[in-house]
């Protein structure tokens, strides 16, 4: 069984930083993709930020320059640091970790953690 946790969600005055983290757990042979997504009410969920194996990154252009992702694949983990946070920015962010067995990818995610930012 694996598990994907968030932590770090809460509430920074617009301007502020906020760093999320995510690990993942349990049975793991090799994790490909992980990754940031968002969903603010009433909206769809987005990529935020995502980041290979190999530590190629992508970001969503709302978030280029101030947002940065990371990641420590001995440890199955991956990070967030968020800077110069607005307000737009509130959601609830979740972890996504693409785990690879017998050659197939399995998406996870995690349960979710709240940002706010406040104005």
């Amino acid at each position: 069984q694996v598990r994907v946790v968030e932590s770090g969600g809460g509430l920074v005055q617009a301007g502020g930083s906020l760093r999320l983290s995510c690990v993942a757990s349990g049975t793991i042979f090799s994790i490909n993709a992980m990754g940031w997504y968002r969903q603010a009410p009433g909206k769809q969920r987005e990529l935020v930020a995502s980041i290979t194996r190999g530590g190629s990154t992508n970001y969503a252009d709302s978030v280029k320059g101030r947002f940065t992702i990371s990641r420590d694949n001995a440890k199955n983990t991956v990070n967030l640091e968020m800077n110069s946070l607005k307000p737009e920015d509130t959601a609830v962010y979740y972890c996504n970790a693409r785990l690879l067995s017998l050659g197939s990818e399995y998406p996870y995610w995690g349960q979710g953690t709240q940002v706010t930012v406040s104005s």
